[in-house]
């Protein structure tokens, strides 16, 4: 259990570095959530984030594919179809009536705001003509020197909220370290440092990514350069600064940015922030941006400010609704053995307002620029329904389960159908990461198969539909999941398959987005008329997961991960 910190009256940077967040109490499982799975369903519980290692180390509880706890001393005398048939009917229950939110004043423009000509320009390029309510909020504040704390939905346009500022006041004094920018996963760094290449061209920007999965030896030497702007992952930002020489330091840090502010502010990164604050200045503008307001952040916003500074500035969005409105947002009841042949069958018959935004894959072309004749695959893997013709693609879907291993397994599975996907986890390589991202991004594939570590703050274009084959333990991170798609004002559905042992999940998760999911219904008949196919497809992938040793790498990292903790205890003691 961590200790208890009393608080002085500092700004919000000291309490950033004082902030442990106490672990939630683990709740005892209900009748409904200890129902044994089929055998050869893939089921899931557990985060996955950056942690202090070089790379992600998952929880005890995430590398196998049934580790689900089971409560054997309530023994259920329903069986599954019974249970959902009564789930079914507590979610369709009147709820009452959500308050609308109040229209929003009217938009601002960038140049009202205080914007540069160059970015404003740079803006444009980029097609964002108007600010959003965040941006309208924020960026005055920041200009003017002060803390901020905002709140927005996903897809609201936050990074450029806390980029514009940043950009503005680096071109009057340049220098390095000018900016750190701290987020929970890598893609989210990478994904930031292209806005800030992009705003910041007419600038002469230097950015430098520093994140784990990547050679130390090129990070550090572009750290000594003293690039304006460092966006990192606490864990492998700590590692440089332990090992480094002096070469250079975050001495002179103006700005420092928590993006996806509520996963940093946890004991997960704890330890890494702690050292990350005793080394930065404290006269700099701190910056925390957020989909959803948790306890910890709440409570530093409340924290009285430091003599001689101002509490921090505070946008709250309007909405009562924490998702947006062009969002649909539908459950399907499954008993959890055939979660498979719905998913399967939801990917050929995607929902109608999804299908305009199917994409057929990009030729490939030879290095001249001409069309390369098709490559007959030589490979004898086997292929499920070969006399049949492939299905036809889905439109731009990510895939939300729990666990790497369950990525990995559907990501195989869906292959062996002939429905072109990639895997997102924290197993692959950096580079296989954001290989998988680049594809999906280009349309070659067009599933992304993901754990949470694409859940926040990825903008991918056009995503039609987001599917959550495990319903996350958190309902905030609900919010992130769906919030991948119907970005920027478009539209998006968000389809969640509820198990039996989902109830209390999915009623969490409709009071923490203060909306109601509606259900949506499938043909049962046409689901399981590709049962077969669909089984022989679940024991290949099967197979093939366990001949290609997965886990192995897991358990490498978890001896390095114990072995390196040791060492710095036994640093600490000396």
């Amino acid at each position: 259990m961590p200790t208890t910190v009393k608080h002085k009256p500092e700004t919000v940077d000291y309490l950033l570095r004082q902030h442990d967040e106490p672990p939630r109490k683990k709740r005892r499982l209900s009748v409904t959530e200890s129902m044994s799975e089929d055998q050869d369903s893939v089921s899931s519980s557990g985060d996955e984030e950056e942690g202090s290692a070089e790379e992600n180390i998952e929880d005890d509880d995430a590398s196998d594919i049934d580790s689900e706890p089971h409560d054997y001393s309530a023994p259920s005398q329903l069986n599954v179809e019974d249970r959902l048939s009564l789930f079914g009917q507590r979610l369709t229950s009147p709820k009452p009536n959500v308050a609308t939110s109040p229209a929003p004043p009217p938009v601002a423009s960038f140049a009202s705001l205080g914007i540069s000509r160059p970015l404003q320009s740079a803006l444009n390029s980029m097609s964002i003509k108007a600010p959003t309510e965040v941006q309208s909020a924020c960026i005055p504040v920041l200009l003017a020197g002060k803390d901020c704390i905002g709140n927005a939905k996903t897809g609201s346009g936050k990074t450029i909220a806390f980029a514009l500022p940043i950009l503005q006041q680096l071109s009057v004094d340049p220098y390095g370290i000018f900016a750190l920018i701290l987020t929970p996963t890598r893609e989210l760094a990478f994904q930031i440092a292209e806005q800030f290449a992009v705003l910041g061209s007419s600038l002469n920007v230097k950015t430098s990514v520093i994140v784990g999965g990547m050679d130390m030896m090129a990070q550090a030497l572009e750290l000594g350069n003293r690039p304006h702007v460092v966006i990192a992952t606490p864990g492998r930002l700590v590692d440089h600064l332990r090992s480094s020489s002096g070469e250079w330091d975050l001495s002179r840090v103006k700005f420092l940015v928590l993006d996806e502010a509520d996963r940093l502010l946890t004991p997960t990164f704890s330890p890494e922030l702690s050292h990350l604050f005793s080394v930065l200045p404290k006269e700099r503008q701190t910056c925390l941006f957020t989909a959803t307001l948790t306890p910890s952040i709440e409570s530093l916003a409340e924290a009285p400010p430091r003599p001689g500074k101002q509490k921090p500035f505070i946008h709250r969005m309007k909405a009562t609704v924490e998702t947006v409105s062009t969002l649909k947002q539908h459950y399907i009841l499954i008993p959890s053995h055939v979660r498979e042949s719905y998913l399967f069958h939801l990917l050929c018959n995607p929902p109608e307002s999804t299908l305009h935004l199917r994409r057929a894959p990009p030729e490939p072309t030879k290095r001249g620029g001409k069309k390369a004749k098709p490559v007959k695959s030589k490979s004898k893997k086997a292929k499920v329904d070969n006399s049949e013709d492939e299905p036809e693609q889905p439109p731009p879907t990510i895939i939300f389960c729990a666990k790497p291993r369950t990525a990995a397994y559907l990501t195989l599975w869906l292959k062996t159908l002939q429905i072109r996907s990639t895997a997102l986890h924290s197993r692959l390589t950096q580079r296989e990461r954001l290989s998988s991202l680049s594809l999906f991004r280009a349309s070659v594939v067009p599933v992304l198969i993901s754990t949470d570590v694409g859940a926040r703050g990825l903008d991918i274009e056009d995503v039609a539909m987001v599917v959550n084959w495990d319903l996350p333990n958190e309902p905030e991170e609900y919010t992130h999941r769906v919030g991948r798609t119907a970005r920027a004002g478009k539209g998006g559905i968000a389809i969640s398959f509820v198990t039996e042992r989902d109830e209390e999940r999915v009623l969490k998760i409709e009071d923490r987005i203060n909306t109601k999911l509606e259900e949506m219904t499938l043909p049962e008949e046409k689901v399981l008329d590709k049962l077969n196919a669909v089984s022989t497809a679940k024991r290949l992938a099967n197979m093939e997961l366990h001949d290609s040793n997965f886990g192995k790498r897991e358990e490498i990292h978890k001896i390095k991960y114990a072995t390196r903790k040791g060492t710095e205890q036994e640093e600490d003691r000396a």
